[in-house]
């Protein structure tokens, strides 16, 4: 019978590469508890001395106050030391891990391309690299070394004990598990809690930003007030579950010191009834000596406080599990579809040639996204592509980008498209989507996305190209004016033209256009098509568009079609 293996906890995942950078943190954390209890022991020993001194009528003895003082001040100054030490590791640790995660996320998210609005708006994402990148920070420098902590600490100071009294070790080894016991219990409920608090948080981002994003809408629309209710009941939906998750966090707390309270003073009630002799199974025997006592009583909070802690940090791990979950999807679709760069380097000096046969595209769960097709694409043409909504145009533009899979045959410019360097393709070739991809900053910044050393000559060159200059000109900052949230300042077709100018700039010969005047009116369009027309000759172009009878200089159109 074969037996099935178990899947491998996300965190646990994120953390294996970092294991052995855990081993010094934890090596100091025993070592705080090995000096606690030799500190223990020689101020159960310095009281004991100077009480039996005292029940000898003798005067205290200085001789084992100048020993054992120095011993005891060194483990004094040591504990702390040693735990700060601790917490700085484990807190650049955090740091790293977290740094690693964001820079994986967001290699992700540029491997996956158009493809990762299946994995949420742009809203939910940046609430993913921001804020719950950030949830991994509790688990990371408190509770992964805890638990080992929690488990190792008990038991040594058990041994410790166990040389005074078996009774007392037995004691505390039975009542240990409570901790633990109820820790789970309330965990299962608070990673249920965080889960529906990170979800809460993802939806409130996502709305958030679309609403900012789509505010001069609303404005038009008189819809400003009903944005404020959604944000305002999105935010209260918030509040609720994580004071959800608070109230949890402060049970657990509570409930955990109860418990360790009342094993504490189970023991130190079997002690004092041993010390005066009336212990019902052993009257007039004192079964531990007052320094055996005092030293187990020293020690006897510190054998639960590690358990109270976990317990406390419990929370924190419900949470960056609930943050791991939500963002393994996005890691494991971007391991399975990070660009290689392994293949050929091919440069694209110039207008490439292409050819598709049996190209097929599978989407998730078996869905075809595009049937079979076959075309040729000669060097420099220029070719529309047609078809009803959903038949698959888009995402032949995201295969020839490198973003997806595909079945059957791509050569360009005489390559296998299989075997090229899909970064570096990327590169090597220009896209323009629906709607414009500007940033806040200025009209400068965003054209230097696209080529980092532009100069002011070369992007007034490329202004004028797409009918811009003229207008930029005559602003007060002229190339250093801001603009908004996606290119808020400009106009719908402006902020088209603005990207055109991007194209340009990158000085790619190979056009990828994906309906880039999808949300203009019939007016803008037509103006935007015939600036295209200009600056495109020479270049090959696959342009995706509803109304292609409106792009008169396109050499040939290919219409595709779903499966027959």
């Amino acid at each position: 019978m074969r037996r099935l293996s178990r899947p491998e906890n996300p965190l646990e995942r994120l953390m294996r590469p970092y294991r052995r950078r855990l081993y010094l943190p934890l090596l100091l954390a025993l070592a705080v508890v090995v000096l606690f209890i030799w500190q223990s022991a020689l101020l159960a020993a310095l009281f004991a001395g100077w009480l039996n001194a005292a029940s000898a009528g003798q005067k205290p003895l200085s001789d084992g106050l100048r020993t054992i003082l120095p011993l005891i001040v060194m483990c004094l100054l040591l504990r702390p030391l040693l735990s700060l030490l601790k917490e700085r590791v484990l807190q650049k640790l955090s740091l790293h891990v977290r740094h690693g995660v964001r820079r994986r996320l967001l290699h992700a998210l540029a491997a996956l391309g158009p493809a990762r609005s299946h994995f949420g708006s742009d809203g939910a994402l940046s609430t993913q690299i921001l804020e719950q990148v950030d949830a991994l920070d509790g688990y990371i420098s408190r509770f992964y070394v805890q638990r080992t902590v929690a488990v190792a600490t008990p038991l040594l100071i058990a041994a410790a004990v166990f040389y005074h009294s078996k009774l007392a070790a037995a004691l505390l080894l039975l009542t240990a598990p409570l901790v633990p016991l109820f820790m789970i219990l309330v965990g299962t409920a608070a990673a249920k809690k965080s889960r529906q608090q990170l979800d809460t948080l993802s939806q409130l981002g996502g709305r958030f930003l679309d609403l900012v994003r789509g505010m001069p809408t609303l404005r038009r629309l008189n819809a400003v007030a009903q944005a404020e209710k959604q944000v305002s009941a999105s935010a209260l939906a918030y509040q609720k579950r994580t004071m959800s998750v608070l109230a949890l966090a402060f049970l657990s707390g509570a409930v955990l010191e109860l418990f360790a309270s009342l094993a504490i003073a189970l023991v130190a009630v079997y002690l004092g009834l041993g010390l005066i002799g009336v212990l019902p199974w052993a009257k007039g025997v004192v079964p531990v000596s007052y320094e055996g006592a005092l030293f187990i009583l020293l020690l006897a909070p510190e054998f639960y406080a590690p358990l109270r802690q976990l317990g406390n940090d419990y929370h924190a791990k419900a949470q960056a599990q609930a943050a791991a979950e939500a963002l393994q999807p996005l890691l494991d679709a971007a391991e399975g579809q990070r660009p290689s760069e392994s293949g050929i380097k091919m440069d694209l000096n110039a207008a490439p040639s292409l050819q598709l046969t049996g190209v097929r595209i599978m989407g998730a769960e078996g869905r075809e996204r595009l049937a079979p097709t076959s075309f040729a694409v000669k060097a420099g043409a220029r070719i529309g592509i047609g078809g009803v909504s959903g038949i698959g145009k888009s995402s032949l533009l995201q295969v020839l980008l490198g973003f997806s899979a595909y079945e059957g045959r791509i050569v360009l410019n005489g390559e296998d498209f299989a075997a090229l360097d899909k970064k570096y393709l990327q590169g090597q070739s220009a896209y323009l989507a629906q709607t414009a991809t500007l940033l806040p900053g200025s009209i400068a910044d965003n054209l230097r996305l696209a080529k980092a050393g532009a100069d002011e000559a070369q992007m007034q060159k490329v202004l004028s190209e797409v009918g811009l200059w003229d207008l930029i000109q005559r602003l007060p900052n002229g190339l250093n004016t801001p603009l908004g949230e996606r290119g808020l300042g400009l106009s719908g077709g402006q902020q088209q033209r603005l990207s055109l100018a991007q194209l340009l700039l990158r000085d790619a010969h190979f056009w990828l256009l994906d309906e880039p005047a999808a949300h203009l009116d019939e007016e803008t369009a037509a103006e935007l098509y015939r600036v295209l027309g200009q600056i495109s000759c020479g270049k090959t172009v696959l342009l995706v568009s509803h109304d292609l009878a409106a792009v008169p200089w396109l050499d040939d159109v290919v219409v595709l079609e779903g499966a027959k």
